[in-house]
Parts: structure tokens; C-alpha cells; sequence
């Protein structure tokens, strides 16, 4: 708890410091993460109380543009975050069914380009990117300890019979959501500790690289594989850049920091039998896979059918769950088993190919696609240029390693579920850094 409150500071003084005061719509959206709650059916899709925050956050961005208070964007941003909004628009009005696809299209206008946009505009320098930082971290500490207990005391998800999952305040229909979460804290955390502020004591350093740590354990229990290997590309490549533009002494440290790593990693993966087996089962999906892989194999499939079908503009938001049974083979088992943490056995309908790409694919066509993963690509080399011309920052290293977490996560999962805002808000750091506003600083950016 010491813990918590001490990574909570900055984020509370940033709320309560006048200067700071346009970051509370924005910090509201990230810890809201934390409070349990439902979700609410509006419009054919899902709404939580952080999806609620989002869209005054979106206001509170555009009341500073009509003010004129807002910071002037360059071409780079106008351009990865203008061009998905119209690719979104064509493919909608293209899809078979216009109306039917427009939750689909509001729901890519919020992750893609809303909240991004309005992430870009408010955050001013360093101290609003650690402010961020520390709110991510803290809704992580939060689900991560919830995480713990449930699988400490047997009162998570189900998982091999046993109810051990470590879901969080999410629930098993949810049960990539609070691995998401800690995964995005645990980066953060490493960030922070990597890019401190000015003047900031070992003390907190130690804190952040603390948090980061503790964070490790319940990402291993959330037992979701694609978080596990996201996490690790994020890390290497936090790690390495931070290795490459720090000095000598910085090398040494990372290099003992990521040896320790590996083998507790490894001592973990050994302590635990259901951990080792789904590290194990990581490489065994090509030999003999269980039915989850099955499923995402027949998921992928009816994505490639329907973009064959529609190669150009797809089938539209929202399109791949209604023409799903059409494509799919009769492997698919069509849902998942659910149960645990509180809630009784449900049958989990699924309703999208668990591939982002495929998915942007099998929806948006080449058109959609060529747009949104183009801007991902930009975002990506854009960052990463600018910190090899500036050196080591915060915003760098938090930008591109969520952006990094995120394009690799991808490759077994999409968007969806509560914490696809948090997912927004990684896309407008990133964005914020690779294509911020002109004349934006990074003051107090260098370790």
C-alpha cells in the first residue's frame, strides 16, 4: 500500500496544481480502470465508466481547439491521425450494411483517433507524460493485487479445472483485460525508472523499477500467453534502446537488471506447473494444439474468406461477427467456456478472429488497412528516430514501448473490451511523441 500511494503522488499533484488541471479528464479515463463496475449496451456495443471519461476528455480537447488554446499540430499528425478517420468513413458507407457498421466506425473514431487527438493536445511536457505514467501504473498495482489474491485463493477464472486465472475486476468474459492492464503498468513502471525526473531522488527510481517488478507476477498468473510475449518484445526493446543511448554505466545496469529477469522468468516458469505448461504450449500450436488454437486458426480463416470476398473496402465495422459462420470452418467450436471469479458458467460467443490485422483486413479491405497500419508503421519509426536524435526521454521510451507492446499483442488479439480506452491512450502517447505538436519540448526528458 506505501507503494501505491507513493506511485499515486505525482498523478495527485498534477490533479490538484492549477497548471495541470486540463490532465483530469485524462487521468480520470486511466484510473477508472480501476473501479469495478459493469458495462452498460448502448448502440449494439459495450460501454464502461472509462469509455464515459473518454468522451469528456474528447470534449475537454475540443473546447481547448475552439478556444484556440490548443497546441498547433504538425503535418505528421494531422496526417496518422486524419487519414484513418476518413479510411473509416469510406469503409463504412462501403459496407453492406451502412448502419450496422456505424458502432463499429464510432468505436474506431474513439481508439484511433479521438482519444489519441485528445491525448496529443493536452499533454504540455515531461511532467503530464510521468503524471500518465504514474496513473497507469497504479490502476495496474490495483488489478494486479486483485489478481494475486484471486489466484492465490482460488477465487479467480477458470483455467484447467481450476478457478486460478488472474482476471482482476474484469471478470472471465474480460479475461484478457487485466493482463493488458498490468502489462501496460509494468512498462510504464520500467520507463519511469529509466527516464526519472530532473533532481528526482533514487528513491524514486527505485520505486518505479519496485513496481515493475511486483508487476511480474500477476502477468504470469494472468496466464495469456500473448501478454507474456508482448511484454517481453516491449521490455528488450525499452531495455535496449535505453542501452544504446545511455552510457556505459547505463548498459551495465540494464544488462544485470534483464539477467535477473530472465532468471526469475525462468525460476517462476519452473516453480509453477501450470505456468511452465503454458509457456511450453507457446511453441507446441503448430504440433498438436488445444482447441483455443484451433479456434483463432478457423477465426483467421473466415478474416482471409471475407477479404477475399470484399478485398477493397471489406465488410465493414463491425461485419467480421455477423458473416462469421459463412467463412468459418466446422472446427470452430463457435465460443469458449467461461466461469470463476465470482460468476457462474457462461458459453462466451466469439465474435471476432483474435488478430488485429486480420481483423482490419477482413473489415476495412486493403483500403483500411494500407491507412491504419501505415500510421502504426510512421508512429513507430517516427518515435524511435527521434530518440535516437534526442537521446534518452520519458515520452520516448513510454510511447514506443506501449506502441511496441501493442503491434506485437496484436498479433493474437484486437481491441475490444474495457480497456480498449487504455489502449487509445497508448496510441496518443505514442502519437504525442513521434508526431507532437510543433514546437512541443520534452523538458526534463534525459536520465
Amino acid at each position: 500500500m506505501a507503494v501505491l500511494l507513493s506511485s499515486a503522488a505525482p498523478a495527485v499533484a498534477a490533479v490538484r496544481s492549477g497548471a495541470y488541471r486540463r490532465l483530469a479528464p485524462l487521468l480520470a479515463t486511466v484510473l477508472l480502470l480501476a473501479v469495478p463496475g459493469g458495462r452498460w449496451n448502448v448502440g449494439g456495443g459495450q460501454v464502461a465508466a472509462a469509455d464515459v471519461a473518454s468522451v469528456v476528455l474528447v470534449g475537454a480537447c475540443g473546447a481547448l481547439l475552439l478556444r484556440g488554446e490548443g497546441p498547433r499540430l504538425g503535418r505528421v499528425a494531422v496526417l496518422v491521425l486524419g487519414a484513418p478517420a476518413v479510411a473509416f468513413a469510406v469503409v463504412t458507407v462501403a459496407s453492406g450494411d451502412p448502419g450496422g457498421s456505424v458502432p463499429g466506425f464510432v468505436r474506431l473514431l474513439q481508439t484511433f483517433v479521438l482519444v489519441p487527438l485528445a491525448v496529443v493536445v493536452l499533454l504540455r511536457d515531461a511532467r503530464d507524460v510521468r503524471a500518465v505514467a504514474w496513473a497507469v501504473v497504479v490502476v495496474a498495482l490495483v488489478q494486479g493485487a486483485v489478481g494475486t489474491w484471486q489466484y492465490a485463493t482460488g477465487t479467480g477464472a477458470s483455467y484447467m479445472g481450476q478457478n486460478v486465472r488472474a482476471v482482476g475486476t474484469f471478470g472471465p468474459q474480460n479475461v484478457m483485460s487485466m493482463a493488458t492492464v498490468v502489462a501496460y503498468g509494468l512498462v510504464a513502471a520500467l520507463c519511469l525508472a529509466l527516464a526519472p525526473a530532473p533532481g528526482a531522488s533514487y528513491r524514486w527510481r527505485a520505486v518505479a523499477f519496485g513496481c515493475a517488478g511486483v508487476l511480474a507476477a500477476p502477468l504470469t498468473v494472468s496466464f495469456s500467453r500473448g501478454a507474456w510475449l508482448a511484454t517481453a518484445v516491449a521490455v528488450l526493446a525499452v531495455v535496449l534502446l535505453a542501452a544504446f543511448l545511455g552510457g556505459r554505466r547505463m548498459r551495465r545496469v540494464l544488462l544485470a537488471g534483464l539477467g535477473a529477469v530472465v532468471l526469475l522468468g525462468g525460476g517462476a516458469a519452473l516453480g509453477s506447473g501450470m505456468v511452465g505448461e503454458r509457456l511450453s504450449s507457446i511453441g507446441d500450436v503448430a504440433g498438436t494444439p488445444d482447441q483455443s488454437v484451433i479456434d483463432r486458426y478457423a477465426m483467421w480463416d473466415a478474416a482471409l474468406g471475407m477479404w477475399r470476398d470484399e478485398p477493397w473496402t471489406g465488410v465493414g465495422p463491425k461485419g467480421f461477427a455477423g458473416l462469421r459462420d459463412t467463412h468459418a470452418s466446422v472446427a470452430l467450436s463457435g465460443g469458449s467456456d467461461t466461469a470463476g471469479a465470482g460468476q457462474e458458467f457462461a458459453r462466451q460467443e466469439l465474435l471476432s478472429p483474435h488478430n488485429m490485422y486480420l481483423l482490419v483486413l477482413s473489415e476495412q479491405g486493403l483500403l483500411g488497412a494500407t491507412v491504419l497500419i501505415g500510421a502504426w508503421a510512421a508512429l513507430l519509426t517516427a518515435g524511435v528516430a527521434r530518440l535516437w536524435r534526442q537521446g534518452i526521454a520519458v515520452g520516448g521510451l513510454l510511447g514506443t514501448g506501449l506502441l511496441v507492446w501493442q503491434l506485437v499483442h496484436f498479433l493474437y488479439g484486437d481491441t475490444g473490451g474495457p480497456t480498449t480506452v487504455l489502449t487509445a491512450v497508448a496510441f496518443g502517447l505514442a502519437a504525442r511523441w513521434s508526431a507532437g505538436p510543433v514546437g512541443a519540448t520534452e523538458r526534463g526528458v534525459r536520465a
